[in-house]
């Protein structure tokens, strides 16, 4: 396809999401070179994605951009290259969350340094949407979200917890200093493990750098908080049976996790290359399919538009320590790393925001709760 083709293909697109290229809305973009057209639609999201971190265009309201071009569902336009095609060939054949590859998003991702989110999380680094409802700030909404686990759970002074993907350790932390349990958290990533250890000193808390498919011991109750989404289609079965055989038959699991309006077998390509490996957002169907014959689920909350909140002041806090952040890794985080996580955040709030994403806490039972399950808001 010709230059001049291929620009007024792309215009086309965006005119139909509402987005004018050099337009006067602060979420129209700015192109700054005309290889942006043949990167988007050669790459797809990679490529819009990719030339976003090379500053081949701006735009000032990402959120709003994406709110606009996610709806659209643009990419169905777009034809997928061979290289495209094999992803999703691969994550359709290959088990890209397998067992050996478990360490990999801890390394990728979660150990990327704890200082940049120590300036980007709240207080506990609670790395996972906020609850919002009478909260006035982030460090409130956290620990609103933290409260509301331990009250769906109906955590008992003495009993024993599991956190499945613990990450820095503030829940096992929050549940053992105010409900009086003794827990154990497992995460895979070294950083999270280290600090949440140092963390969780004197408390009744064991933090593990361990796989959950090596979980063989009893709890009153687990909960897995962000972490479903990177256990990945193929182990979906196997993790709810690993839960299953690790829960008393009168415990009760939460399980909180982004959730997808449609069952998918891999992930967004550009949050896989850059943000993410290997993991996958679960639908409700992959999710209750898992669980059929293992639980019984209880109550089922959803509160998405919370993760937009969570996600914004997550983008506040990076971006306004971004300096801090910077220096203290000179010579590994650069402008480009900075376009990168911008626009991981922001597109992501987007997702949210227009309901592409969801955000569910499920409560399920092994044989359902005596007398009825009472919700908790």
């Amino acid at each position: 396809m010709r230059k001049d083709k291929l620009k007024i293909f792309v215009m086309e697109i965006l005119t139909d999401a509402g987005i004018t290229i050099n337009g006067s809305n602060p979420w129209d973009i700015r192109i700054k070179s005309d290889n942006f057209y043949e990167k988007v639609l050669r790459d797809g999201s990679i490529g819009l994605g990719e030339s976003y971190m090379d500053g081949l265009w701006e735009c000032d309201d990402l959120v709003e951009f994406f709110h606009r071009l996610i709806p659209s569902e643009t990419e169905k336009r777009i034809k997928k290259n061979l290289k495209l095609i094999s992803y999703y060939l691969g994550y359709s054949i290959l088990n890209k969350s397998s067992k050996s590859r478990a360490f990999q998003i801890g390394e990728r991702h979660y150990d990327i340094g704890n200082e940049i989110f120590k300036n980007m999380l709240d207080k506990r680094l609670t790395y996972s949407c906020a609850y919002w409802k009478d909260a006035n700030n982030l460090d409130e909404a956290q620990e609103a979200k933290l409260d509301l686990i331990c009250k769906k759970l109906y955590l008992k002074p003495g009993s024993r917890l599991l956190d499945i993907g613990c990450g820095w350790g503030g829940f096992v932390q929050f549940a053992a200093e105010k409900y009086g349990v003794s827990s154990i958290g497992i995460t895979v990533s070294k950083e999270q493990a280290k600090f949440a250890q140092e963390l969780c000193k004197g408390l009744p808390v064991e933090i593990r750098l361990q796989d959950y498919r090596d979980l063989d011991e009893k709890f009153d109750y687990i909960v897995s908080v962000g972490m479903f989404e990177h256990v990945g289609h193929k182990n979906h079965r196997i993790y709810m049976e690993i839960v299953n055989k690790c829960l008393k038959d009168d415990g009760l699991f939460l399980l909180h996790t982004i959730g997808n309006n449609t069952s998918q077998v891999a992930c967004n390509p550009w949050i896989d290359k850059y943000i993410f490996p290997n993991s996958l957002i679960p639908s409700l169907k992959q999710i209750t399919t898992s669980v059929e014959g293992l639980f019984i689920i209880e109550d089922l909350h959803n509160f998405r538009y919370y993760y937009y909140l969570t996600l914004i002041e997550w983008f506040k806090n990076f971006n306004y320590n971004w300096d801090k952040i910077k220096n203290q890794y000179k010579d590994k985080y650069d402008e480009r790393f900075y376009r990168m996580w911008k626009y991981y955040l922001l597109s992501s709030a987007a997702s949210f925001r227009c309901g592409s994403l969801q955000l569910w806490q499920i409560v399920l039972s092994k044989n359902g709760v005596d007398r009825g399950y009472q919700s908790v808001r």
